[in-house]
């Protein structure tokens, strides 16, 4: 270690002019591609992508009035439902994240969703309870195993300069999700629909057949990607140059429309000498399994060191404060839109008299076991509502991809931080429907950006080699503030309303505070 090697020091300024590392390569190349046809095909994968995920946590919040009797749920069993799929994400996410640097964007993306196509299936077959929180447990880890390899593999078919706009665009499909999935519960769970088989042993009702539907979602999300290739940038990590280079030219010759031979980068790497990859170990991994996963343990060990280790801890904290508050009020807003528009007796009443009423009244009836179980369906207003959020989360999706380029991402996240204390204060004061509609789409809207940004500075701070497992670790972390989160706001609004609105402006003022500590990174 004490040797000097005169030979580099004296070649190093003009080595850093004419050796381009391997990973620079190929964005050069995919700058080279364009964008065109293949990112469309990309982008449309992603969204049914997406749009399965969405399923997954907002198909329970919309069946929990009309199938607590079917199911005999209580509040507390309504709320284990409600946060099961996160528990699943929880216990998959670390791994998951590890297995995909080590083998592979797509295998785990094709796992993760055909395994979730027939959890829902199998979800929409219940007859109990138990069936059906099974089936929402292995839900949640199959798309906690699918999650990161979404995001990891469509970063990494888009070079530096519009990554950042394509990731946004793509995170604009969860809004749509939130759109589809109400209008979906619309049509079908207002519908008066039961089906017998089997002289009673099987009952499906319309609960039952609105997850069939939704899992058509996720087999569409299977089909569609089984015809996109592997990351080029993977192949990269495991020396596989000839499998990169084929997918490089692929996505020319179906962005351009132009022969192979007009491709500037049809020979790379061919020669195969010795490339400055600064993202693979300095041993070449081996092709066995045991190989593959010494090489991916020596590729994660940087991660935990100064300064990664630093970054890694920050996100974690603010992925768990901001999925916290997003899916507190995504996940929430069906049953408190349901609330409001049972007693809701003037059009300006204090959005807390009326929970603060519910909480009451509540209590009353679980002291008496006499009374019969009637389940309490939400008018079209709750499914109206509910599409307003998703459509208003559109809205700041396309200011920030424009806004990004220009503030920054770090900017930008301090901006939703400190909009977000505001709205959700505002919450607890909102007098009249509208204004509780209003502001219920802003803060989802604002945490949702905060979600993503978190999401895409997770991409730039961290390699190829380690990107899924960061991604992975940050949205564990994530998925823990969602897990508990929606076990602590029905807890906390039986104290009183003003406790769990208060409690969330409180942590978004934290992590807002927290986020000024990002480095601004350049590329």
């Amino acid at each position: 270690m004490s040797e000097i090697n005169l030979q580099a020091l004296a070649g190093k300024d003009s080595d850093e002019h004419k050796a381009p590392t391997a990973m620079q390569e190929v964005n050069l190349a995919l700058k080279e591609c364009g964008f065109g046809l293949f990112h469309f095909q990309l982008l449309c994968t992603s969204f049914f992508g997406c749009v399965s995920g969405i399923v997954v946590t907002n198909s329970a919040p919309y069946i929990l009035p009309i199938a607590e009797c079917d199911l005999n749920m209580n509040l507390l069993a309504k709320g284990v439902l409600n946060a099961i799929p996160f528990f699943g994400m929880i216990l998959i996410s670390l791994l998951a994240g590890f297995l995909t640097d080590t083998f592979g964007r797509k295998y785990f993306v094709l796992l993760g969703f055909g395994g979730l196509f027939v959890f829902t299936l199998i979800s929409g077959t219940s007859q109990n309870y138990i069936v059906l929180i099974t089936a929402k447990f292995f839900e949640g880890m199959l798309f906690g195993t699918s999650f990161s390899s979404l995001i990891a593999l469509t970063a990494e078919f888009c070079h530096n300069d519009i990554r950042d706009r394509i990731m946004i665009l793509q995170s604009s499909f969860t809004s749509i999700a939130q759109v589809i999935t109400a209008l979906l519960s619309w049509g079908i769970l207002t519908q008066d629909w039961s089906v017998s088989y089997f002289n009673g042993a099987i009952v499906l009702h319309n609960w039952n057949f609105y997850l069939f539907v939704m899992s058509l979602w996720p087999l569409l999300a299977t089909i569609l990607y089984c015809f996109l290739p592997e990351s080029p940038k993977y192949y990269i990590t495991q020396q596989r140059y000839d499998e990169a280079r084929e997918v490089l030219i692929k996505i020319y010759t179906k962005n351009t429309g132009k022969s192979v031979d007009e491709f500037q980068y049809k020979d790379l790497w061919k020669d195969k000498k010795t490339y400055a990859i600064d993202e693979t170990p300095e041993n070449s991994p081996n092709k066995n399994f045991a190989g593959m996963l010494t090489a991916s343990l020596h590729n994660v060990k940087p991660m935990f060191q100064k300064p990664r280790g630093l970054y890694l801890l920050l996100f974690c904290v603010m992925s768990f404060f901001t999925l916290l508050l997003y899916n507190v009020i995504r996940l929430w807003f069906p049953q408190l839109s349901t609330i409001v528009e049972h007693y809701s007796r003037t059009d300006s009443q204090d959005l807390c008299v009326m929970l603060d009423s519910y909480t009451h009244d509540l209590a009353l009836i679980s002291t008496n076991v006499t009374e019969v179980c009637v389940p309490v369906v939400g008018g079209a207003a709750t499914y109206i509502n509910s599409m307003i959020l998703g459509s208003a989360c559109l809205g700041p999706v396309i200011i920030s991809s424009v806004l990004v380029v220009r503030v920054g991402k770090k900017n930008l996240y301090i901006a939703c931080g400190l909009i977000s204390v505001g709205v959700t204060l505002g919450l607890r004061w909102a007098s009249s429907k509208v204004i509780m509609v209003a502001l219920f789409a802003s803060d989802m809207a604002i945490a949702q950006m905060m979600v993503n940004l978190n999401q895409y500075l997770v991409v730039e701070f961290f390699p190829t080699t380690m990107r899924s497992l960061a991604i992975g670790m940050v949205m564990m972390w994530g998925r823990i503030g969602s897990l508990v989160g929606n076990v602590l706001f029905p807890i906390l609004l039986d104290m009183g309303c003003v406790v769990p609105f208060y409690t969330l402006a409180g942590t978004m003022v934290g992590i807002t505070f927290l986020s000024f500590v990002i480095p601004v990174k350049k590329n």
